[in-house]
């Protein structure tokens, strides 16, 4: 698997919401065929729940697109607040990498301590969080990875980051994903 080059990605980030929010949030994931934009699937995962990972395993397994993905991406460990998608359940259960990825380096002190003293099964989701391991650099973003070595990654990262330091599958889930909530996309992912 050293040499395998992901060609077929899709890219996972969640839609804005209010602070004060309590309902589900969307979720959309970018399917990408090499550097061409093939795809979409939407869906909804539970703010601050524990639904992620079922949620995005169902969106893709249930999708025209499984057959052809090779890799996962996600725009963070955490979709729709603290709802922390694990990462290894949804490897073992869709057989495929999974590839975390940051713009910055996390808080991670602050995470444990969010999660930990305000959230359902905050022990539990920082388990996750804490045996995925530190975020490595790759290109000129932060990964946690699942099933592919750091080579592969950063080599996924520079292939696939094209307009900005965000690889396209998790660039153009963001851009889709705010404009669902905000009727135009905004911000960076």
């Amino acid at each position: 698997m050293a040499h395998k080059r992901f060609s077929n990605i899709i890219g996972f980030d969640d839609a804005p919401f209010p602070r004060d929010y309590q309902g589900n949030v969307k979720v959309v994931g970018a399917v990408f065929a090499n550097l061409r934009f093939d795809g979409l699937v939407i869906g909804e995962i539970e703010r601050d729940g524990s639904d992620a990972a079922l949620k995005l395993e169902r969106l893709l397994a249930e999708s025209k697109f499984m057959d052809h993905v090779q890799l996962i991406m996600l725009q963070g460990i955490a979709l729709g607040g603290f709802n922390v998608v694990d990462v290894f359940y949804l490897h073992k259960q869709l057989a495929l990498p999974i590839l975390v990825v940051s713009r910055k380096l996390p808080d991670m002190v602050s995470i444990k301590k969010a999660l930990i003293s305000h959230i359902a099964e905050g022990e539990k989701k920082w388990a996750v969080i804490d045996k995925l391991g530190p975020m490595e650099s790759a290109g000129n973003v932060y990964v946690q990875r699942v099933g592919l070595t750091l080579e592969q990654a950063t080599s996924v990262i520079e292939r696939f980051a094209i307009h900005s330091q965000i690889p396209e599958p998790l660039r153009t889930a963001h851009l889709i994903a705010s404009a669902i909530t905000n009727g135009e996309s905004r911000g960076n992912p």
